[in-house]
C-alpha cells in the first residue's frame, strides 16, 4: 500500500482516497492507521450485517473463479498459485474491459488513454448512425462518456452522477 500510494502521489491529491476493508485487526492496527494517515488515505470498514458492503471485492472474486483457466482442483504449489495470480492481475488490468468504467481496461483508465478510446467509440457510433439512421431509435447512440466516479453504496449514486456530469462538461467544453 505504501509503495503504491507513494508511486501514484496519493498524498498530493486534493481529495483523500479511501481504503475499504473488513473489520479485521490488520487494518485497525495503530501502525497501519498512522501509515494511512501519513499517506493521505482514509480507512473505511465493512458495516456489520450489510450484504452489499464489499461488492467490489466480491465481484473480483467472482471474476477470478469464472476465468476458464482457473484450476478447479487447486494449485500444485505456492509458486504455481503466485504465477496464476500474477497472470490474472495482468489480464484484469490490461485486457479485461470493465462495465463500470465504460468498457475500458483499468490501465487505460488509470493512464488517461480511455479518453481517446471512448472518443473513438463515440465517433464510430455516430458514423454508423449517419450511414444507417433507420437502424437507430431515438436521437442518441450509446453513451460513451467517461465515468469519473464509481460507488460502492447505491445511496451515493446521486453524488457520483453529479461528479460524472461535471467532468463530462469540462471534457467536452
Amino acid at each position: 500500500m505504501k509503495r503504491a500510494a507513494l508511486t501514484e502521489g496519493v498524498a498530493r491529491q486534493r481529495n483523500k482516497l479511501v481504503l475499504h476493508g473488513d473489520n479485521g485487526s490488520t487494518l485497525k492496527a495503530t501502525t497501519v492507521l498512522a501509515m494511512l494517515n501519513w499517506l493521505g488515505i482514509n480507512p473505511s470498514y465493512l458495516r456489520p450485517r450489510v450484504s452489499d458492503d464489499n461488492a467490489f471485492a466480491e465481484a473480483a472474486f467472482k471474476t477470478v473463479k469464472y476465468r476458464p483457466e482457473f484450476p478447479r482442483r487447486g494449485f500444485n504449489d505456492l509458486g504455481e498459485a503466485r504465477q496464476w495470480a500474477a497472470d490474472f492481475v495482468r489480464w484484469y488490468n490490461h485486457e479485461h474491459r470493465h462495465s463500470g468504467i465504460s468498457y475500458v481496461t483499468p490501465n487505460e483508465r488509470h493512464t488517461g488513454k480511455d479518453i481517446a478510446v471512448l472518443a473513438a467509440r463515440h465517433a464510430v457510433y455516430q458514423l454508423a448512425k449517419a450511414r444507417h439512421p433507420n437502424r437507430w431509435r431515438g436521437r442518441d447512440t450509446r453513451n460513451w462518456d467517461r465515468t469519473n466516479c464509481v460507488t460502492l453504496n447505491p445511496e451515493r449514486d446521486a453524488v457520483c452522477g453529479a461528479v460524472n456530469h461535471q467532468m463530462a462538461a469540462k471534457h467536452f467544453a
